[in-house]
């Protein structure tokens, strides 16, 4: 058994940095040395941010976005155009198309993709807030920011099929996309191309 070369509190540190998408216990431990190293500058605000983050960051009860404010940010915007819902996998998704400010619409995040496979059926998704938003009038489109992926063909797909009676247009994003692409990966110019090259689904 290797010897541990920090104490307990400093091992968790690396542990729970671990835990962290993209970082392996070699990166986690770089990055704790480093946050040690900038105590003053990096790790107390760090704590601080995230002490505020865990007790006042909510998510939206509308669109299903993260914020310290419930309804969020964005749909208490009233610069935008509350006619047209953009549709998105995650929160991730949602910040990927606010970074290349192309549209300036309200947004709706479900959660997820139908995913018979991984046992995510529509129920799990926040479909029904959608379908609400929806029926409530005053949207003229729906634009369906889904991942390329099968997943995220066969969400769009059933979506479709739910506001069909609605009558209202729906589009999904050109296929500048690459298939099996993901949103949060892909640079801006692509997402801005994507966005004013959508098409009827």
């Amino acid at each position: 058994m290797p010897a541990i070369a920090a104490g307990p509190e400093i091992e968790r540190l690396i542990q729970l940095l671990a835990r962290l998408p993209g970082l392996g216990p070699r990166s986690a431990r770089r990055v704790a040395l480093h946050l040690i190293r900038k105590r003053e500058q990096l790790l107390g605000p760090l704590a601080d941010a995230m002490q505020v983050a865990r007790e006042r960051v909510v998510v939206c009860t509308t669109c299903g976005n993260v914020d310290t404010r419930d309804p969020c940010t964005l749909c208490c915007d009233e610069k935008r155009d509350a006619s047209t819902i953009v549709v998105v996998e995650t929160v991730s998704d949602l910040w990927a198309l606010e970074r290349a400010g192309v549209m300036h619409a309200l947004y709706h995040v479900l959660g997820g993709t139908l995913s018979p496979l991984d046992g995510v059926g529509p129920d799990d998704l926040n479909l029904n807030s959608l379908i609400a938003r929806v029926a409530k009038g005053g949207v003229a489109e729906v634009i369906l920011a889904v991942n390329a992926t099968v997943d995220g063909q066969t969400t769009a797909h059933y979506i479709t099929e739910l506001l069909a009676p609605h009558r209202i247009k729906v589009t999904r994003l050109a296929h500048g996309v690459p298939v099996g692409g993901e949103l949060d990966y892909l640079d801006e110019g692509t997402l801005a191309a994507a966005l004013r090259q959508r098409t009827a689904f």
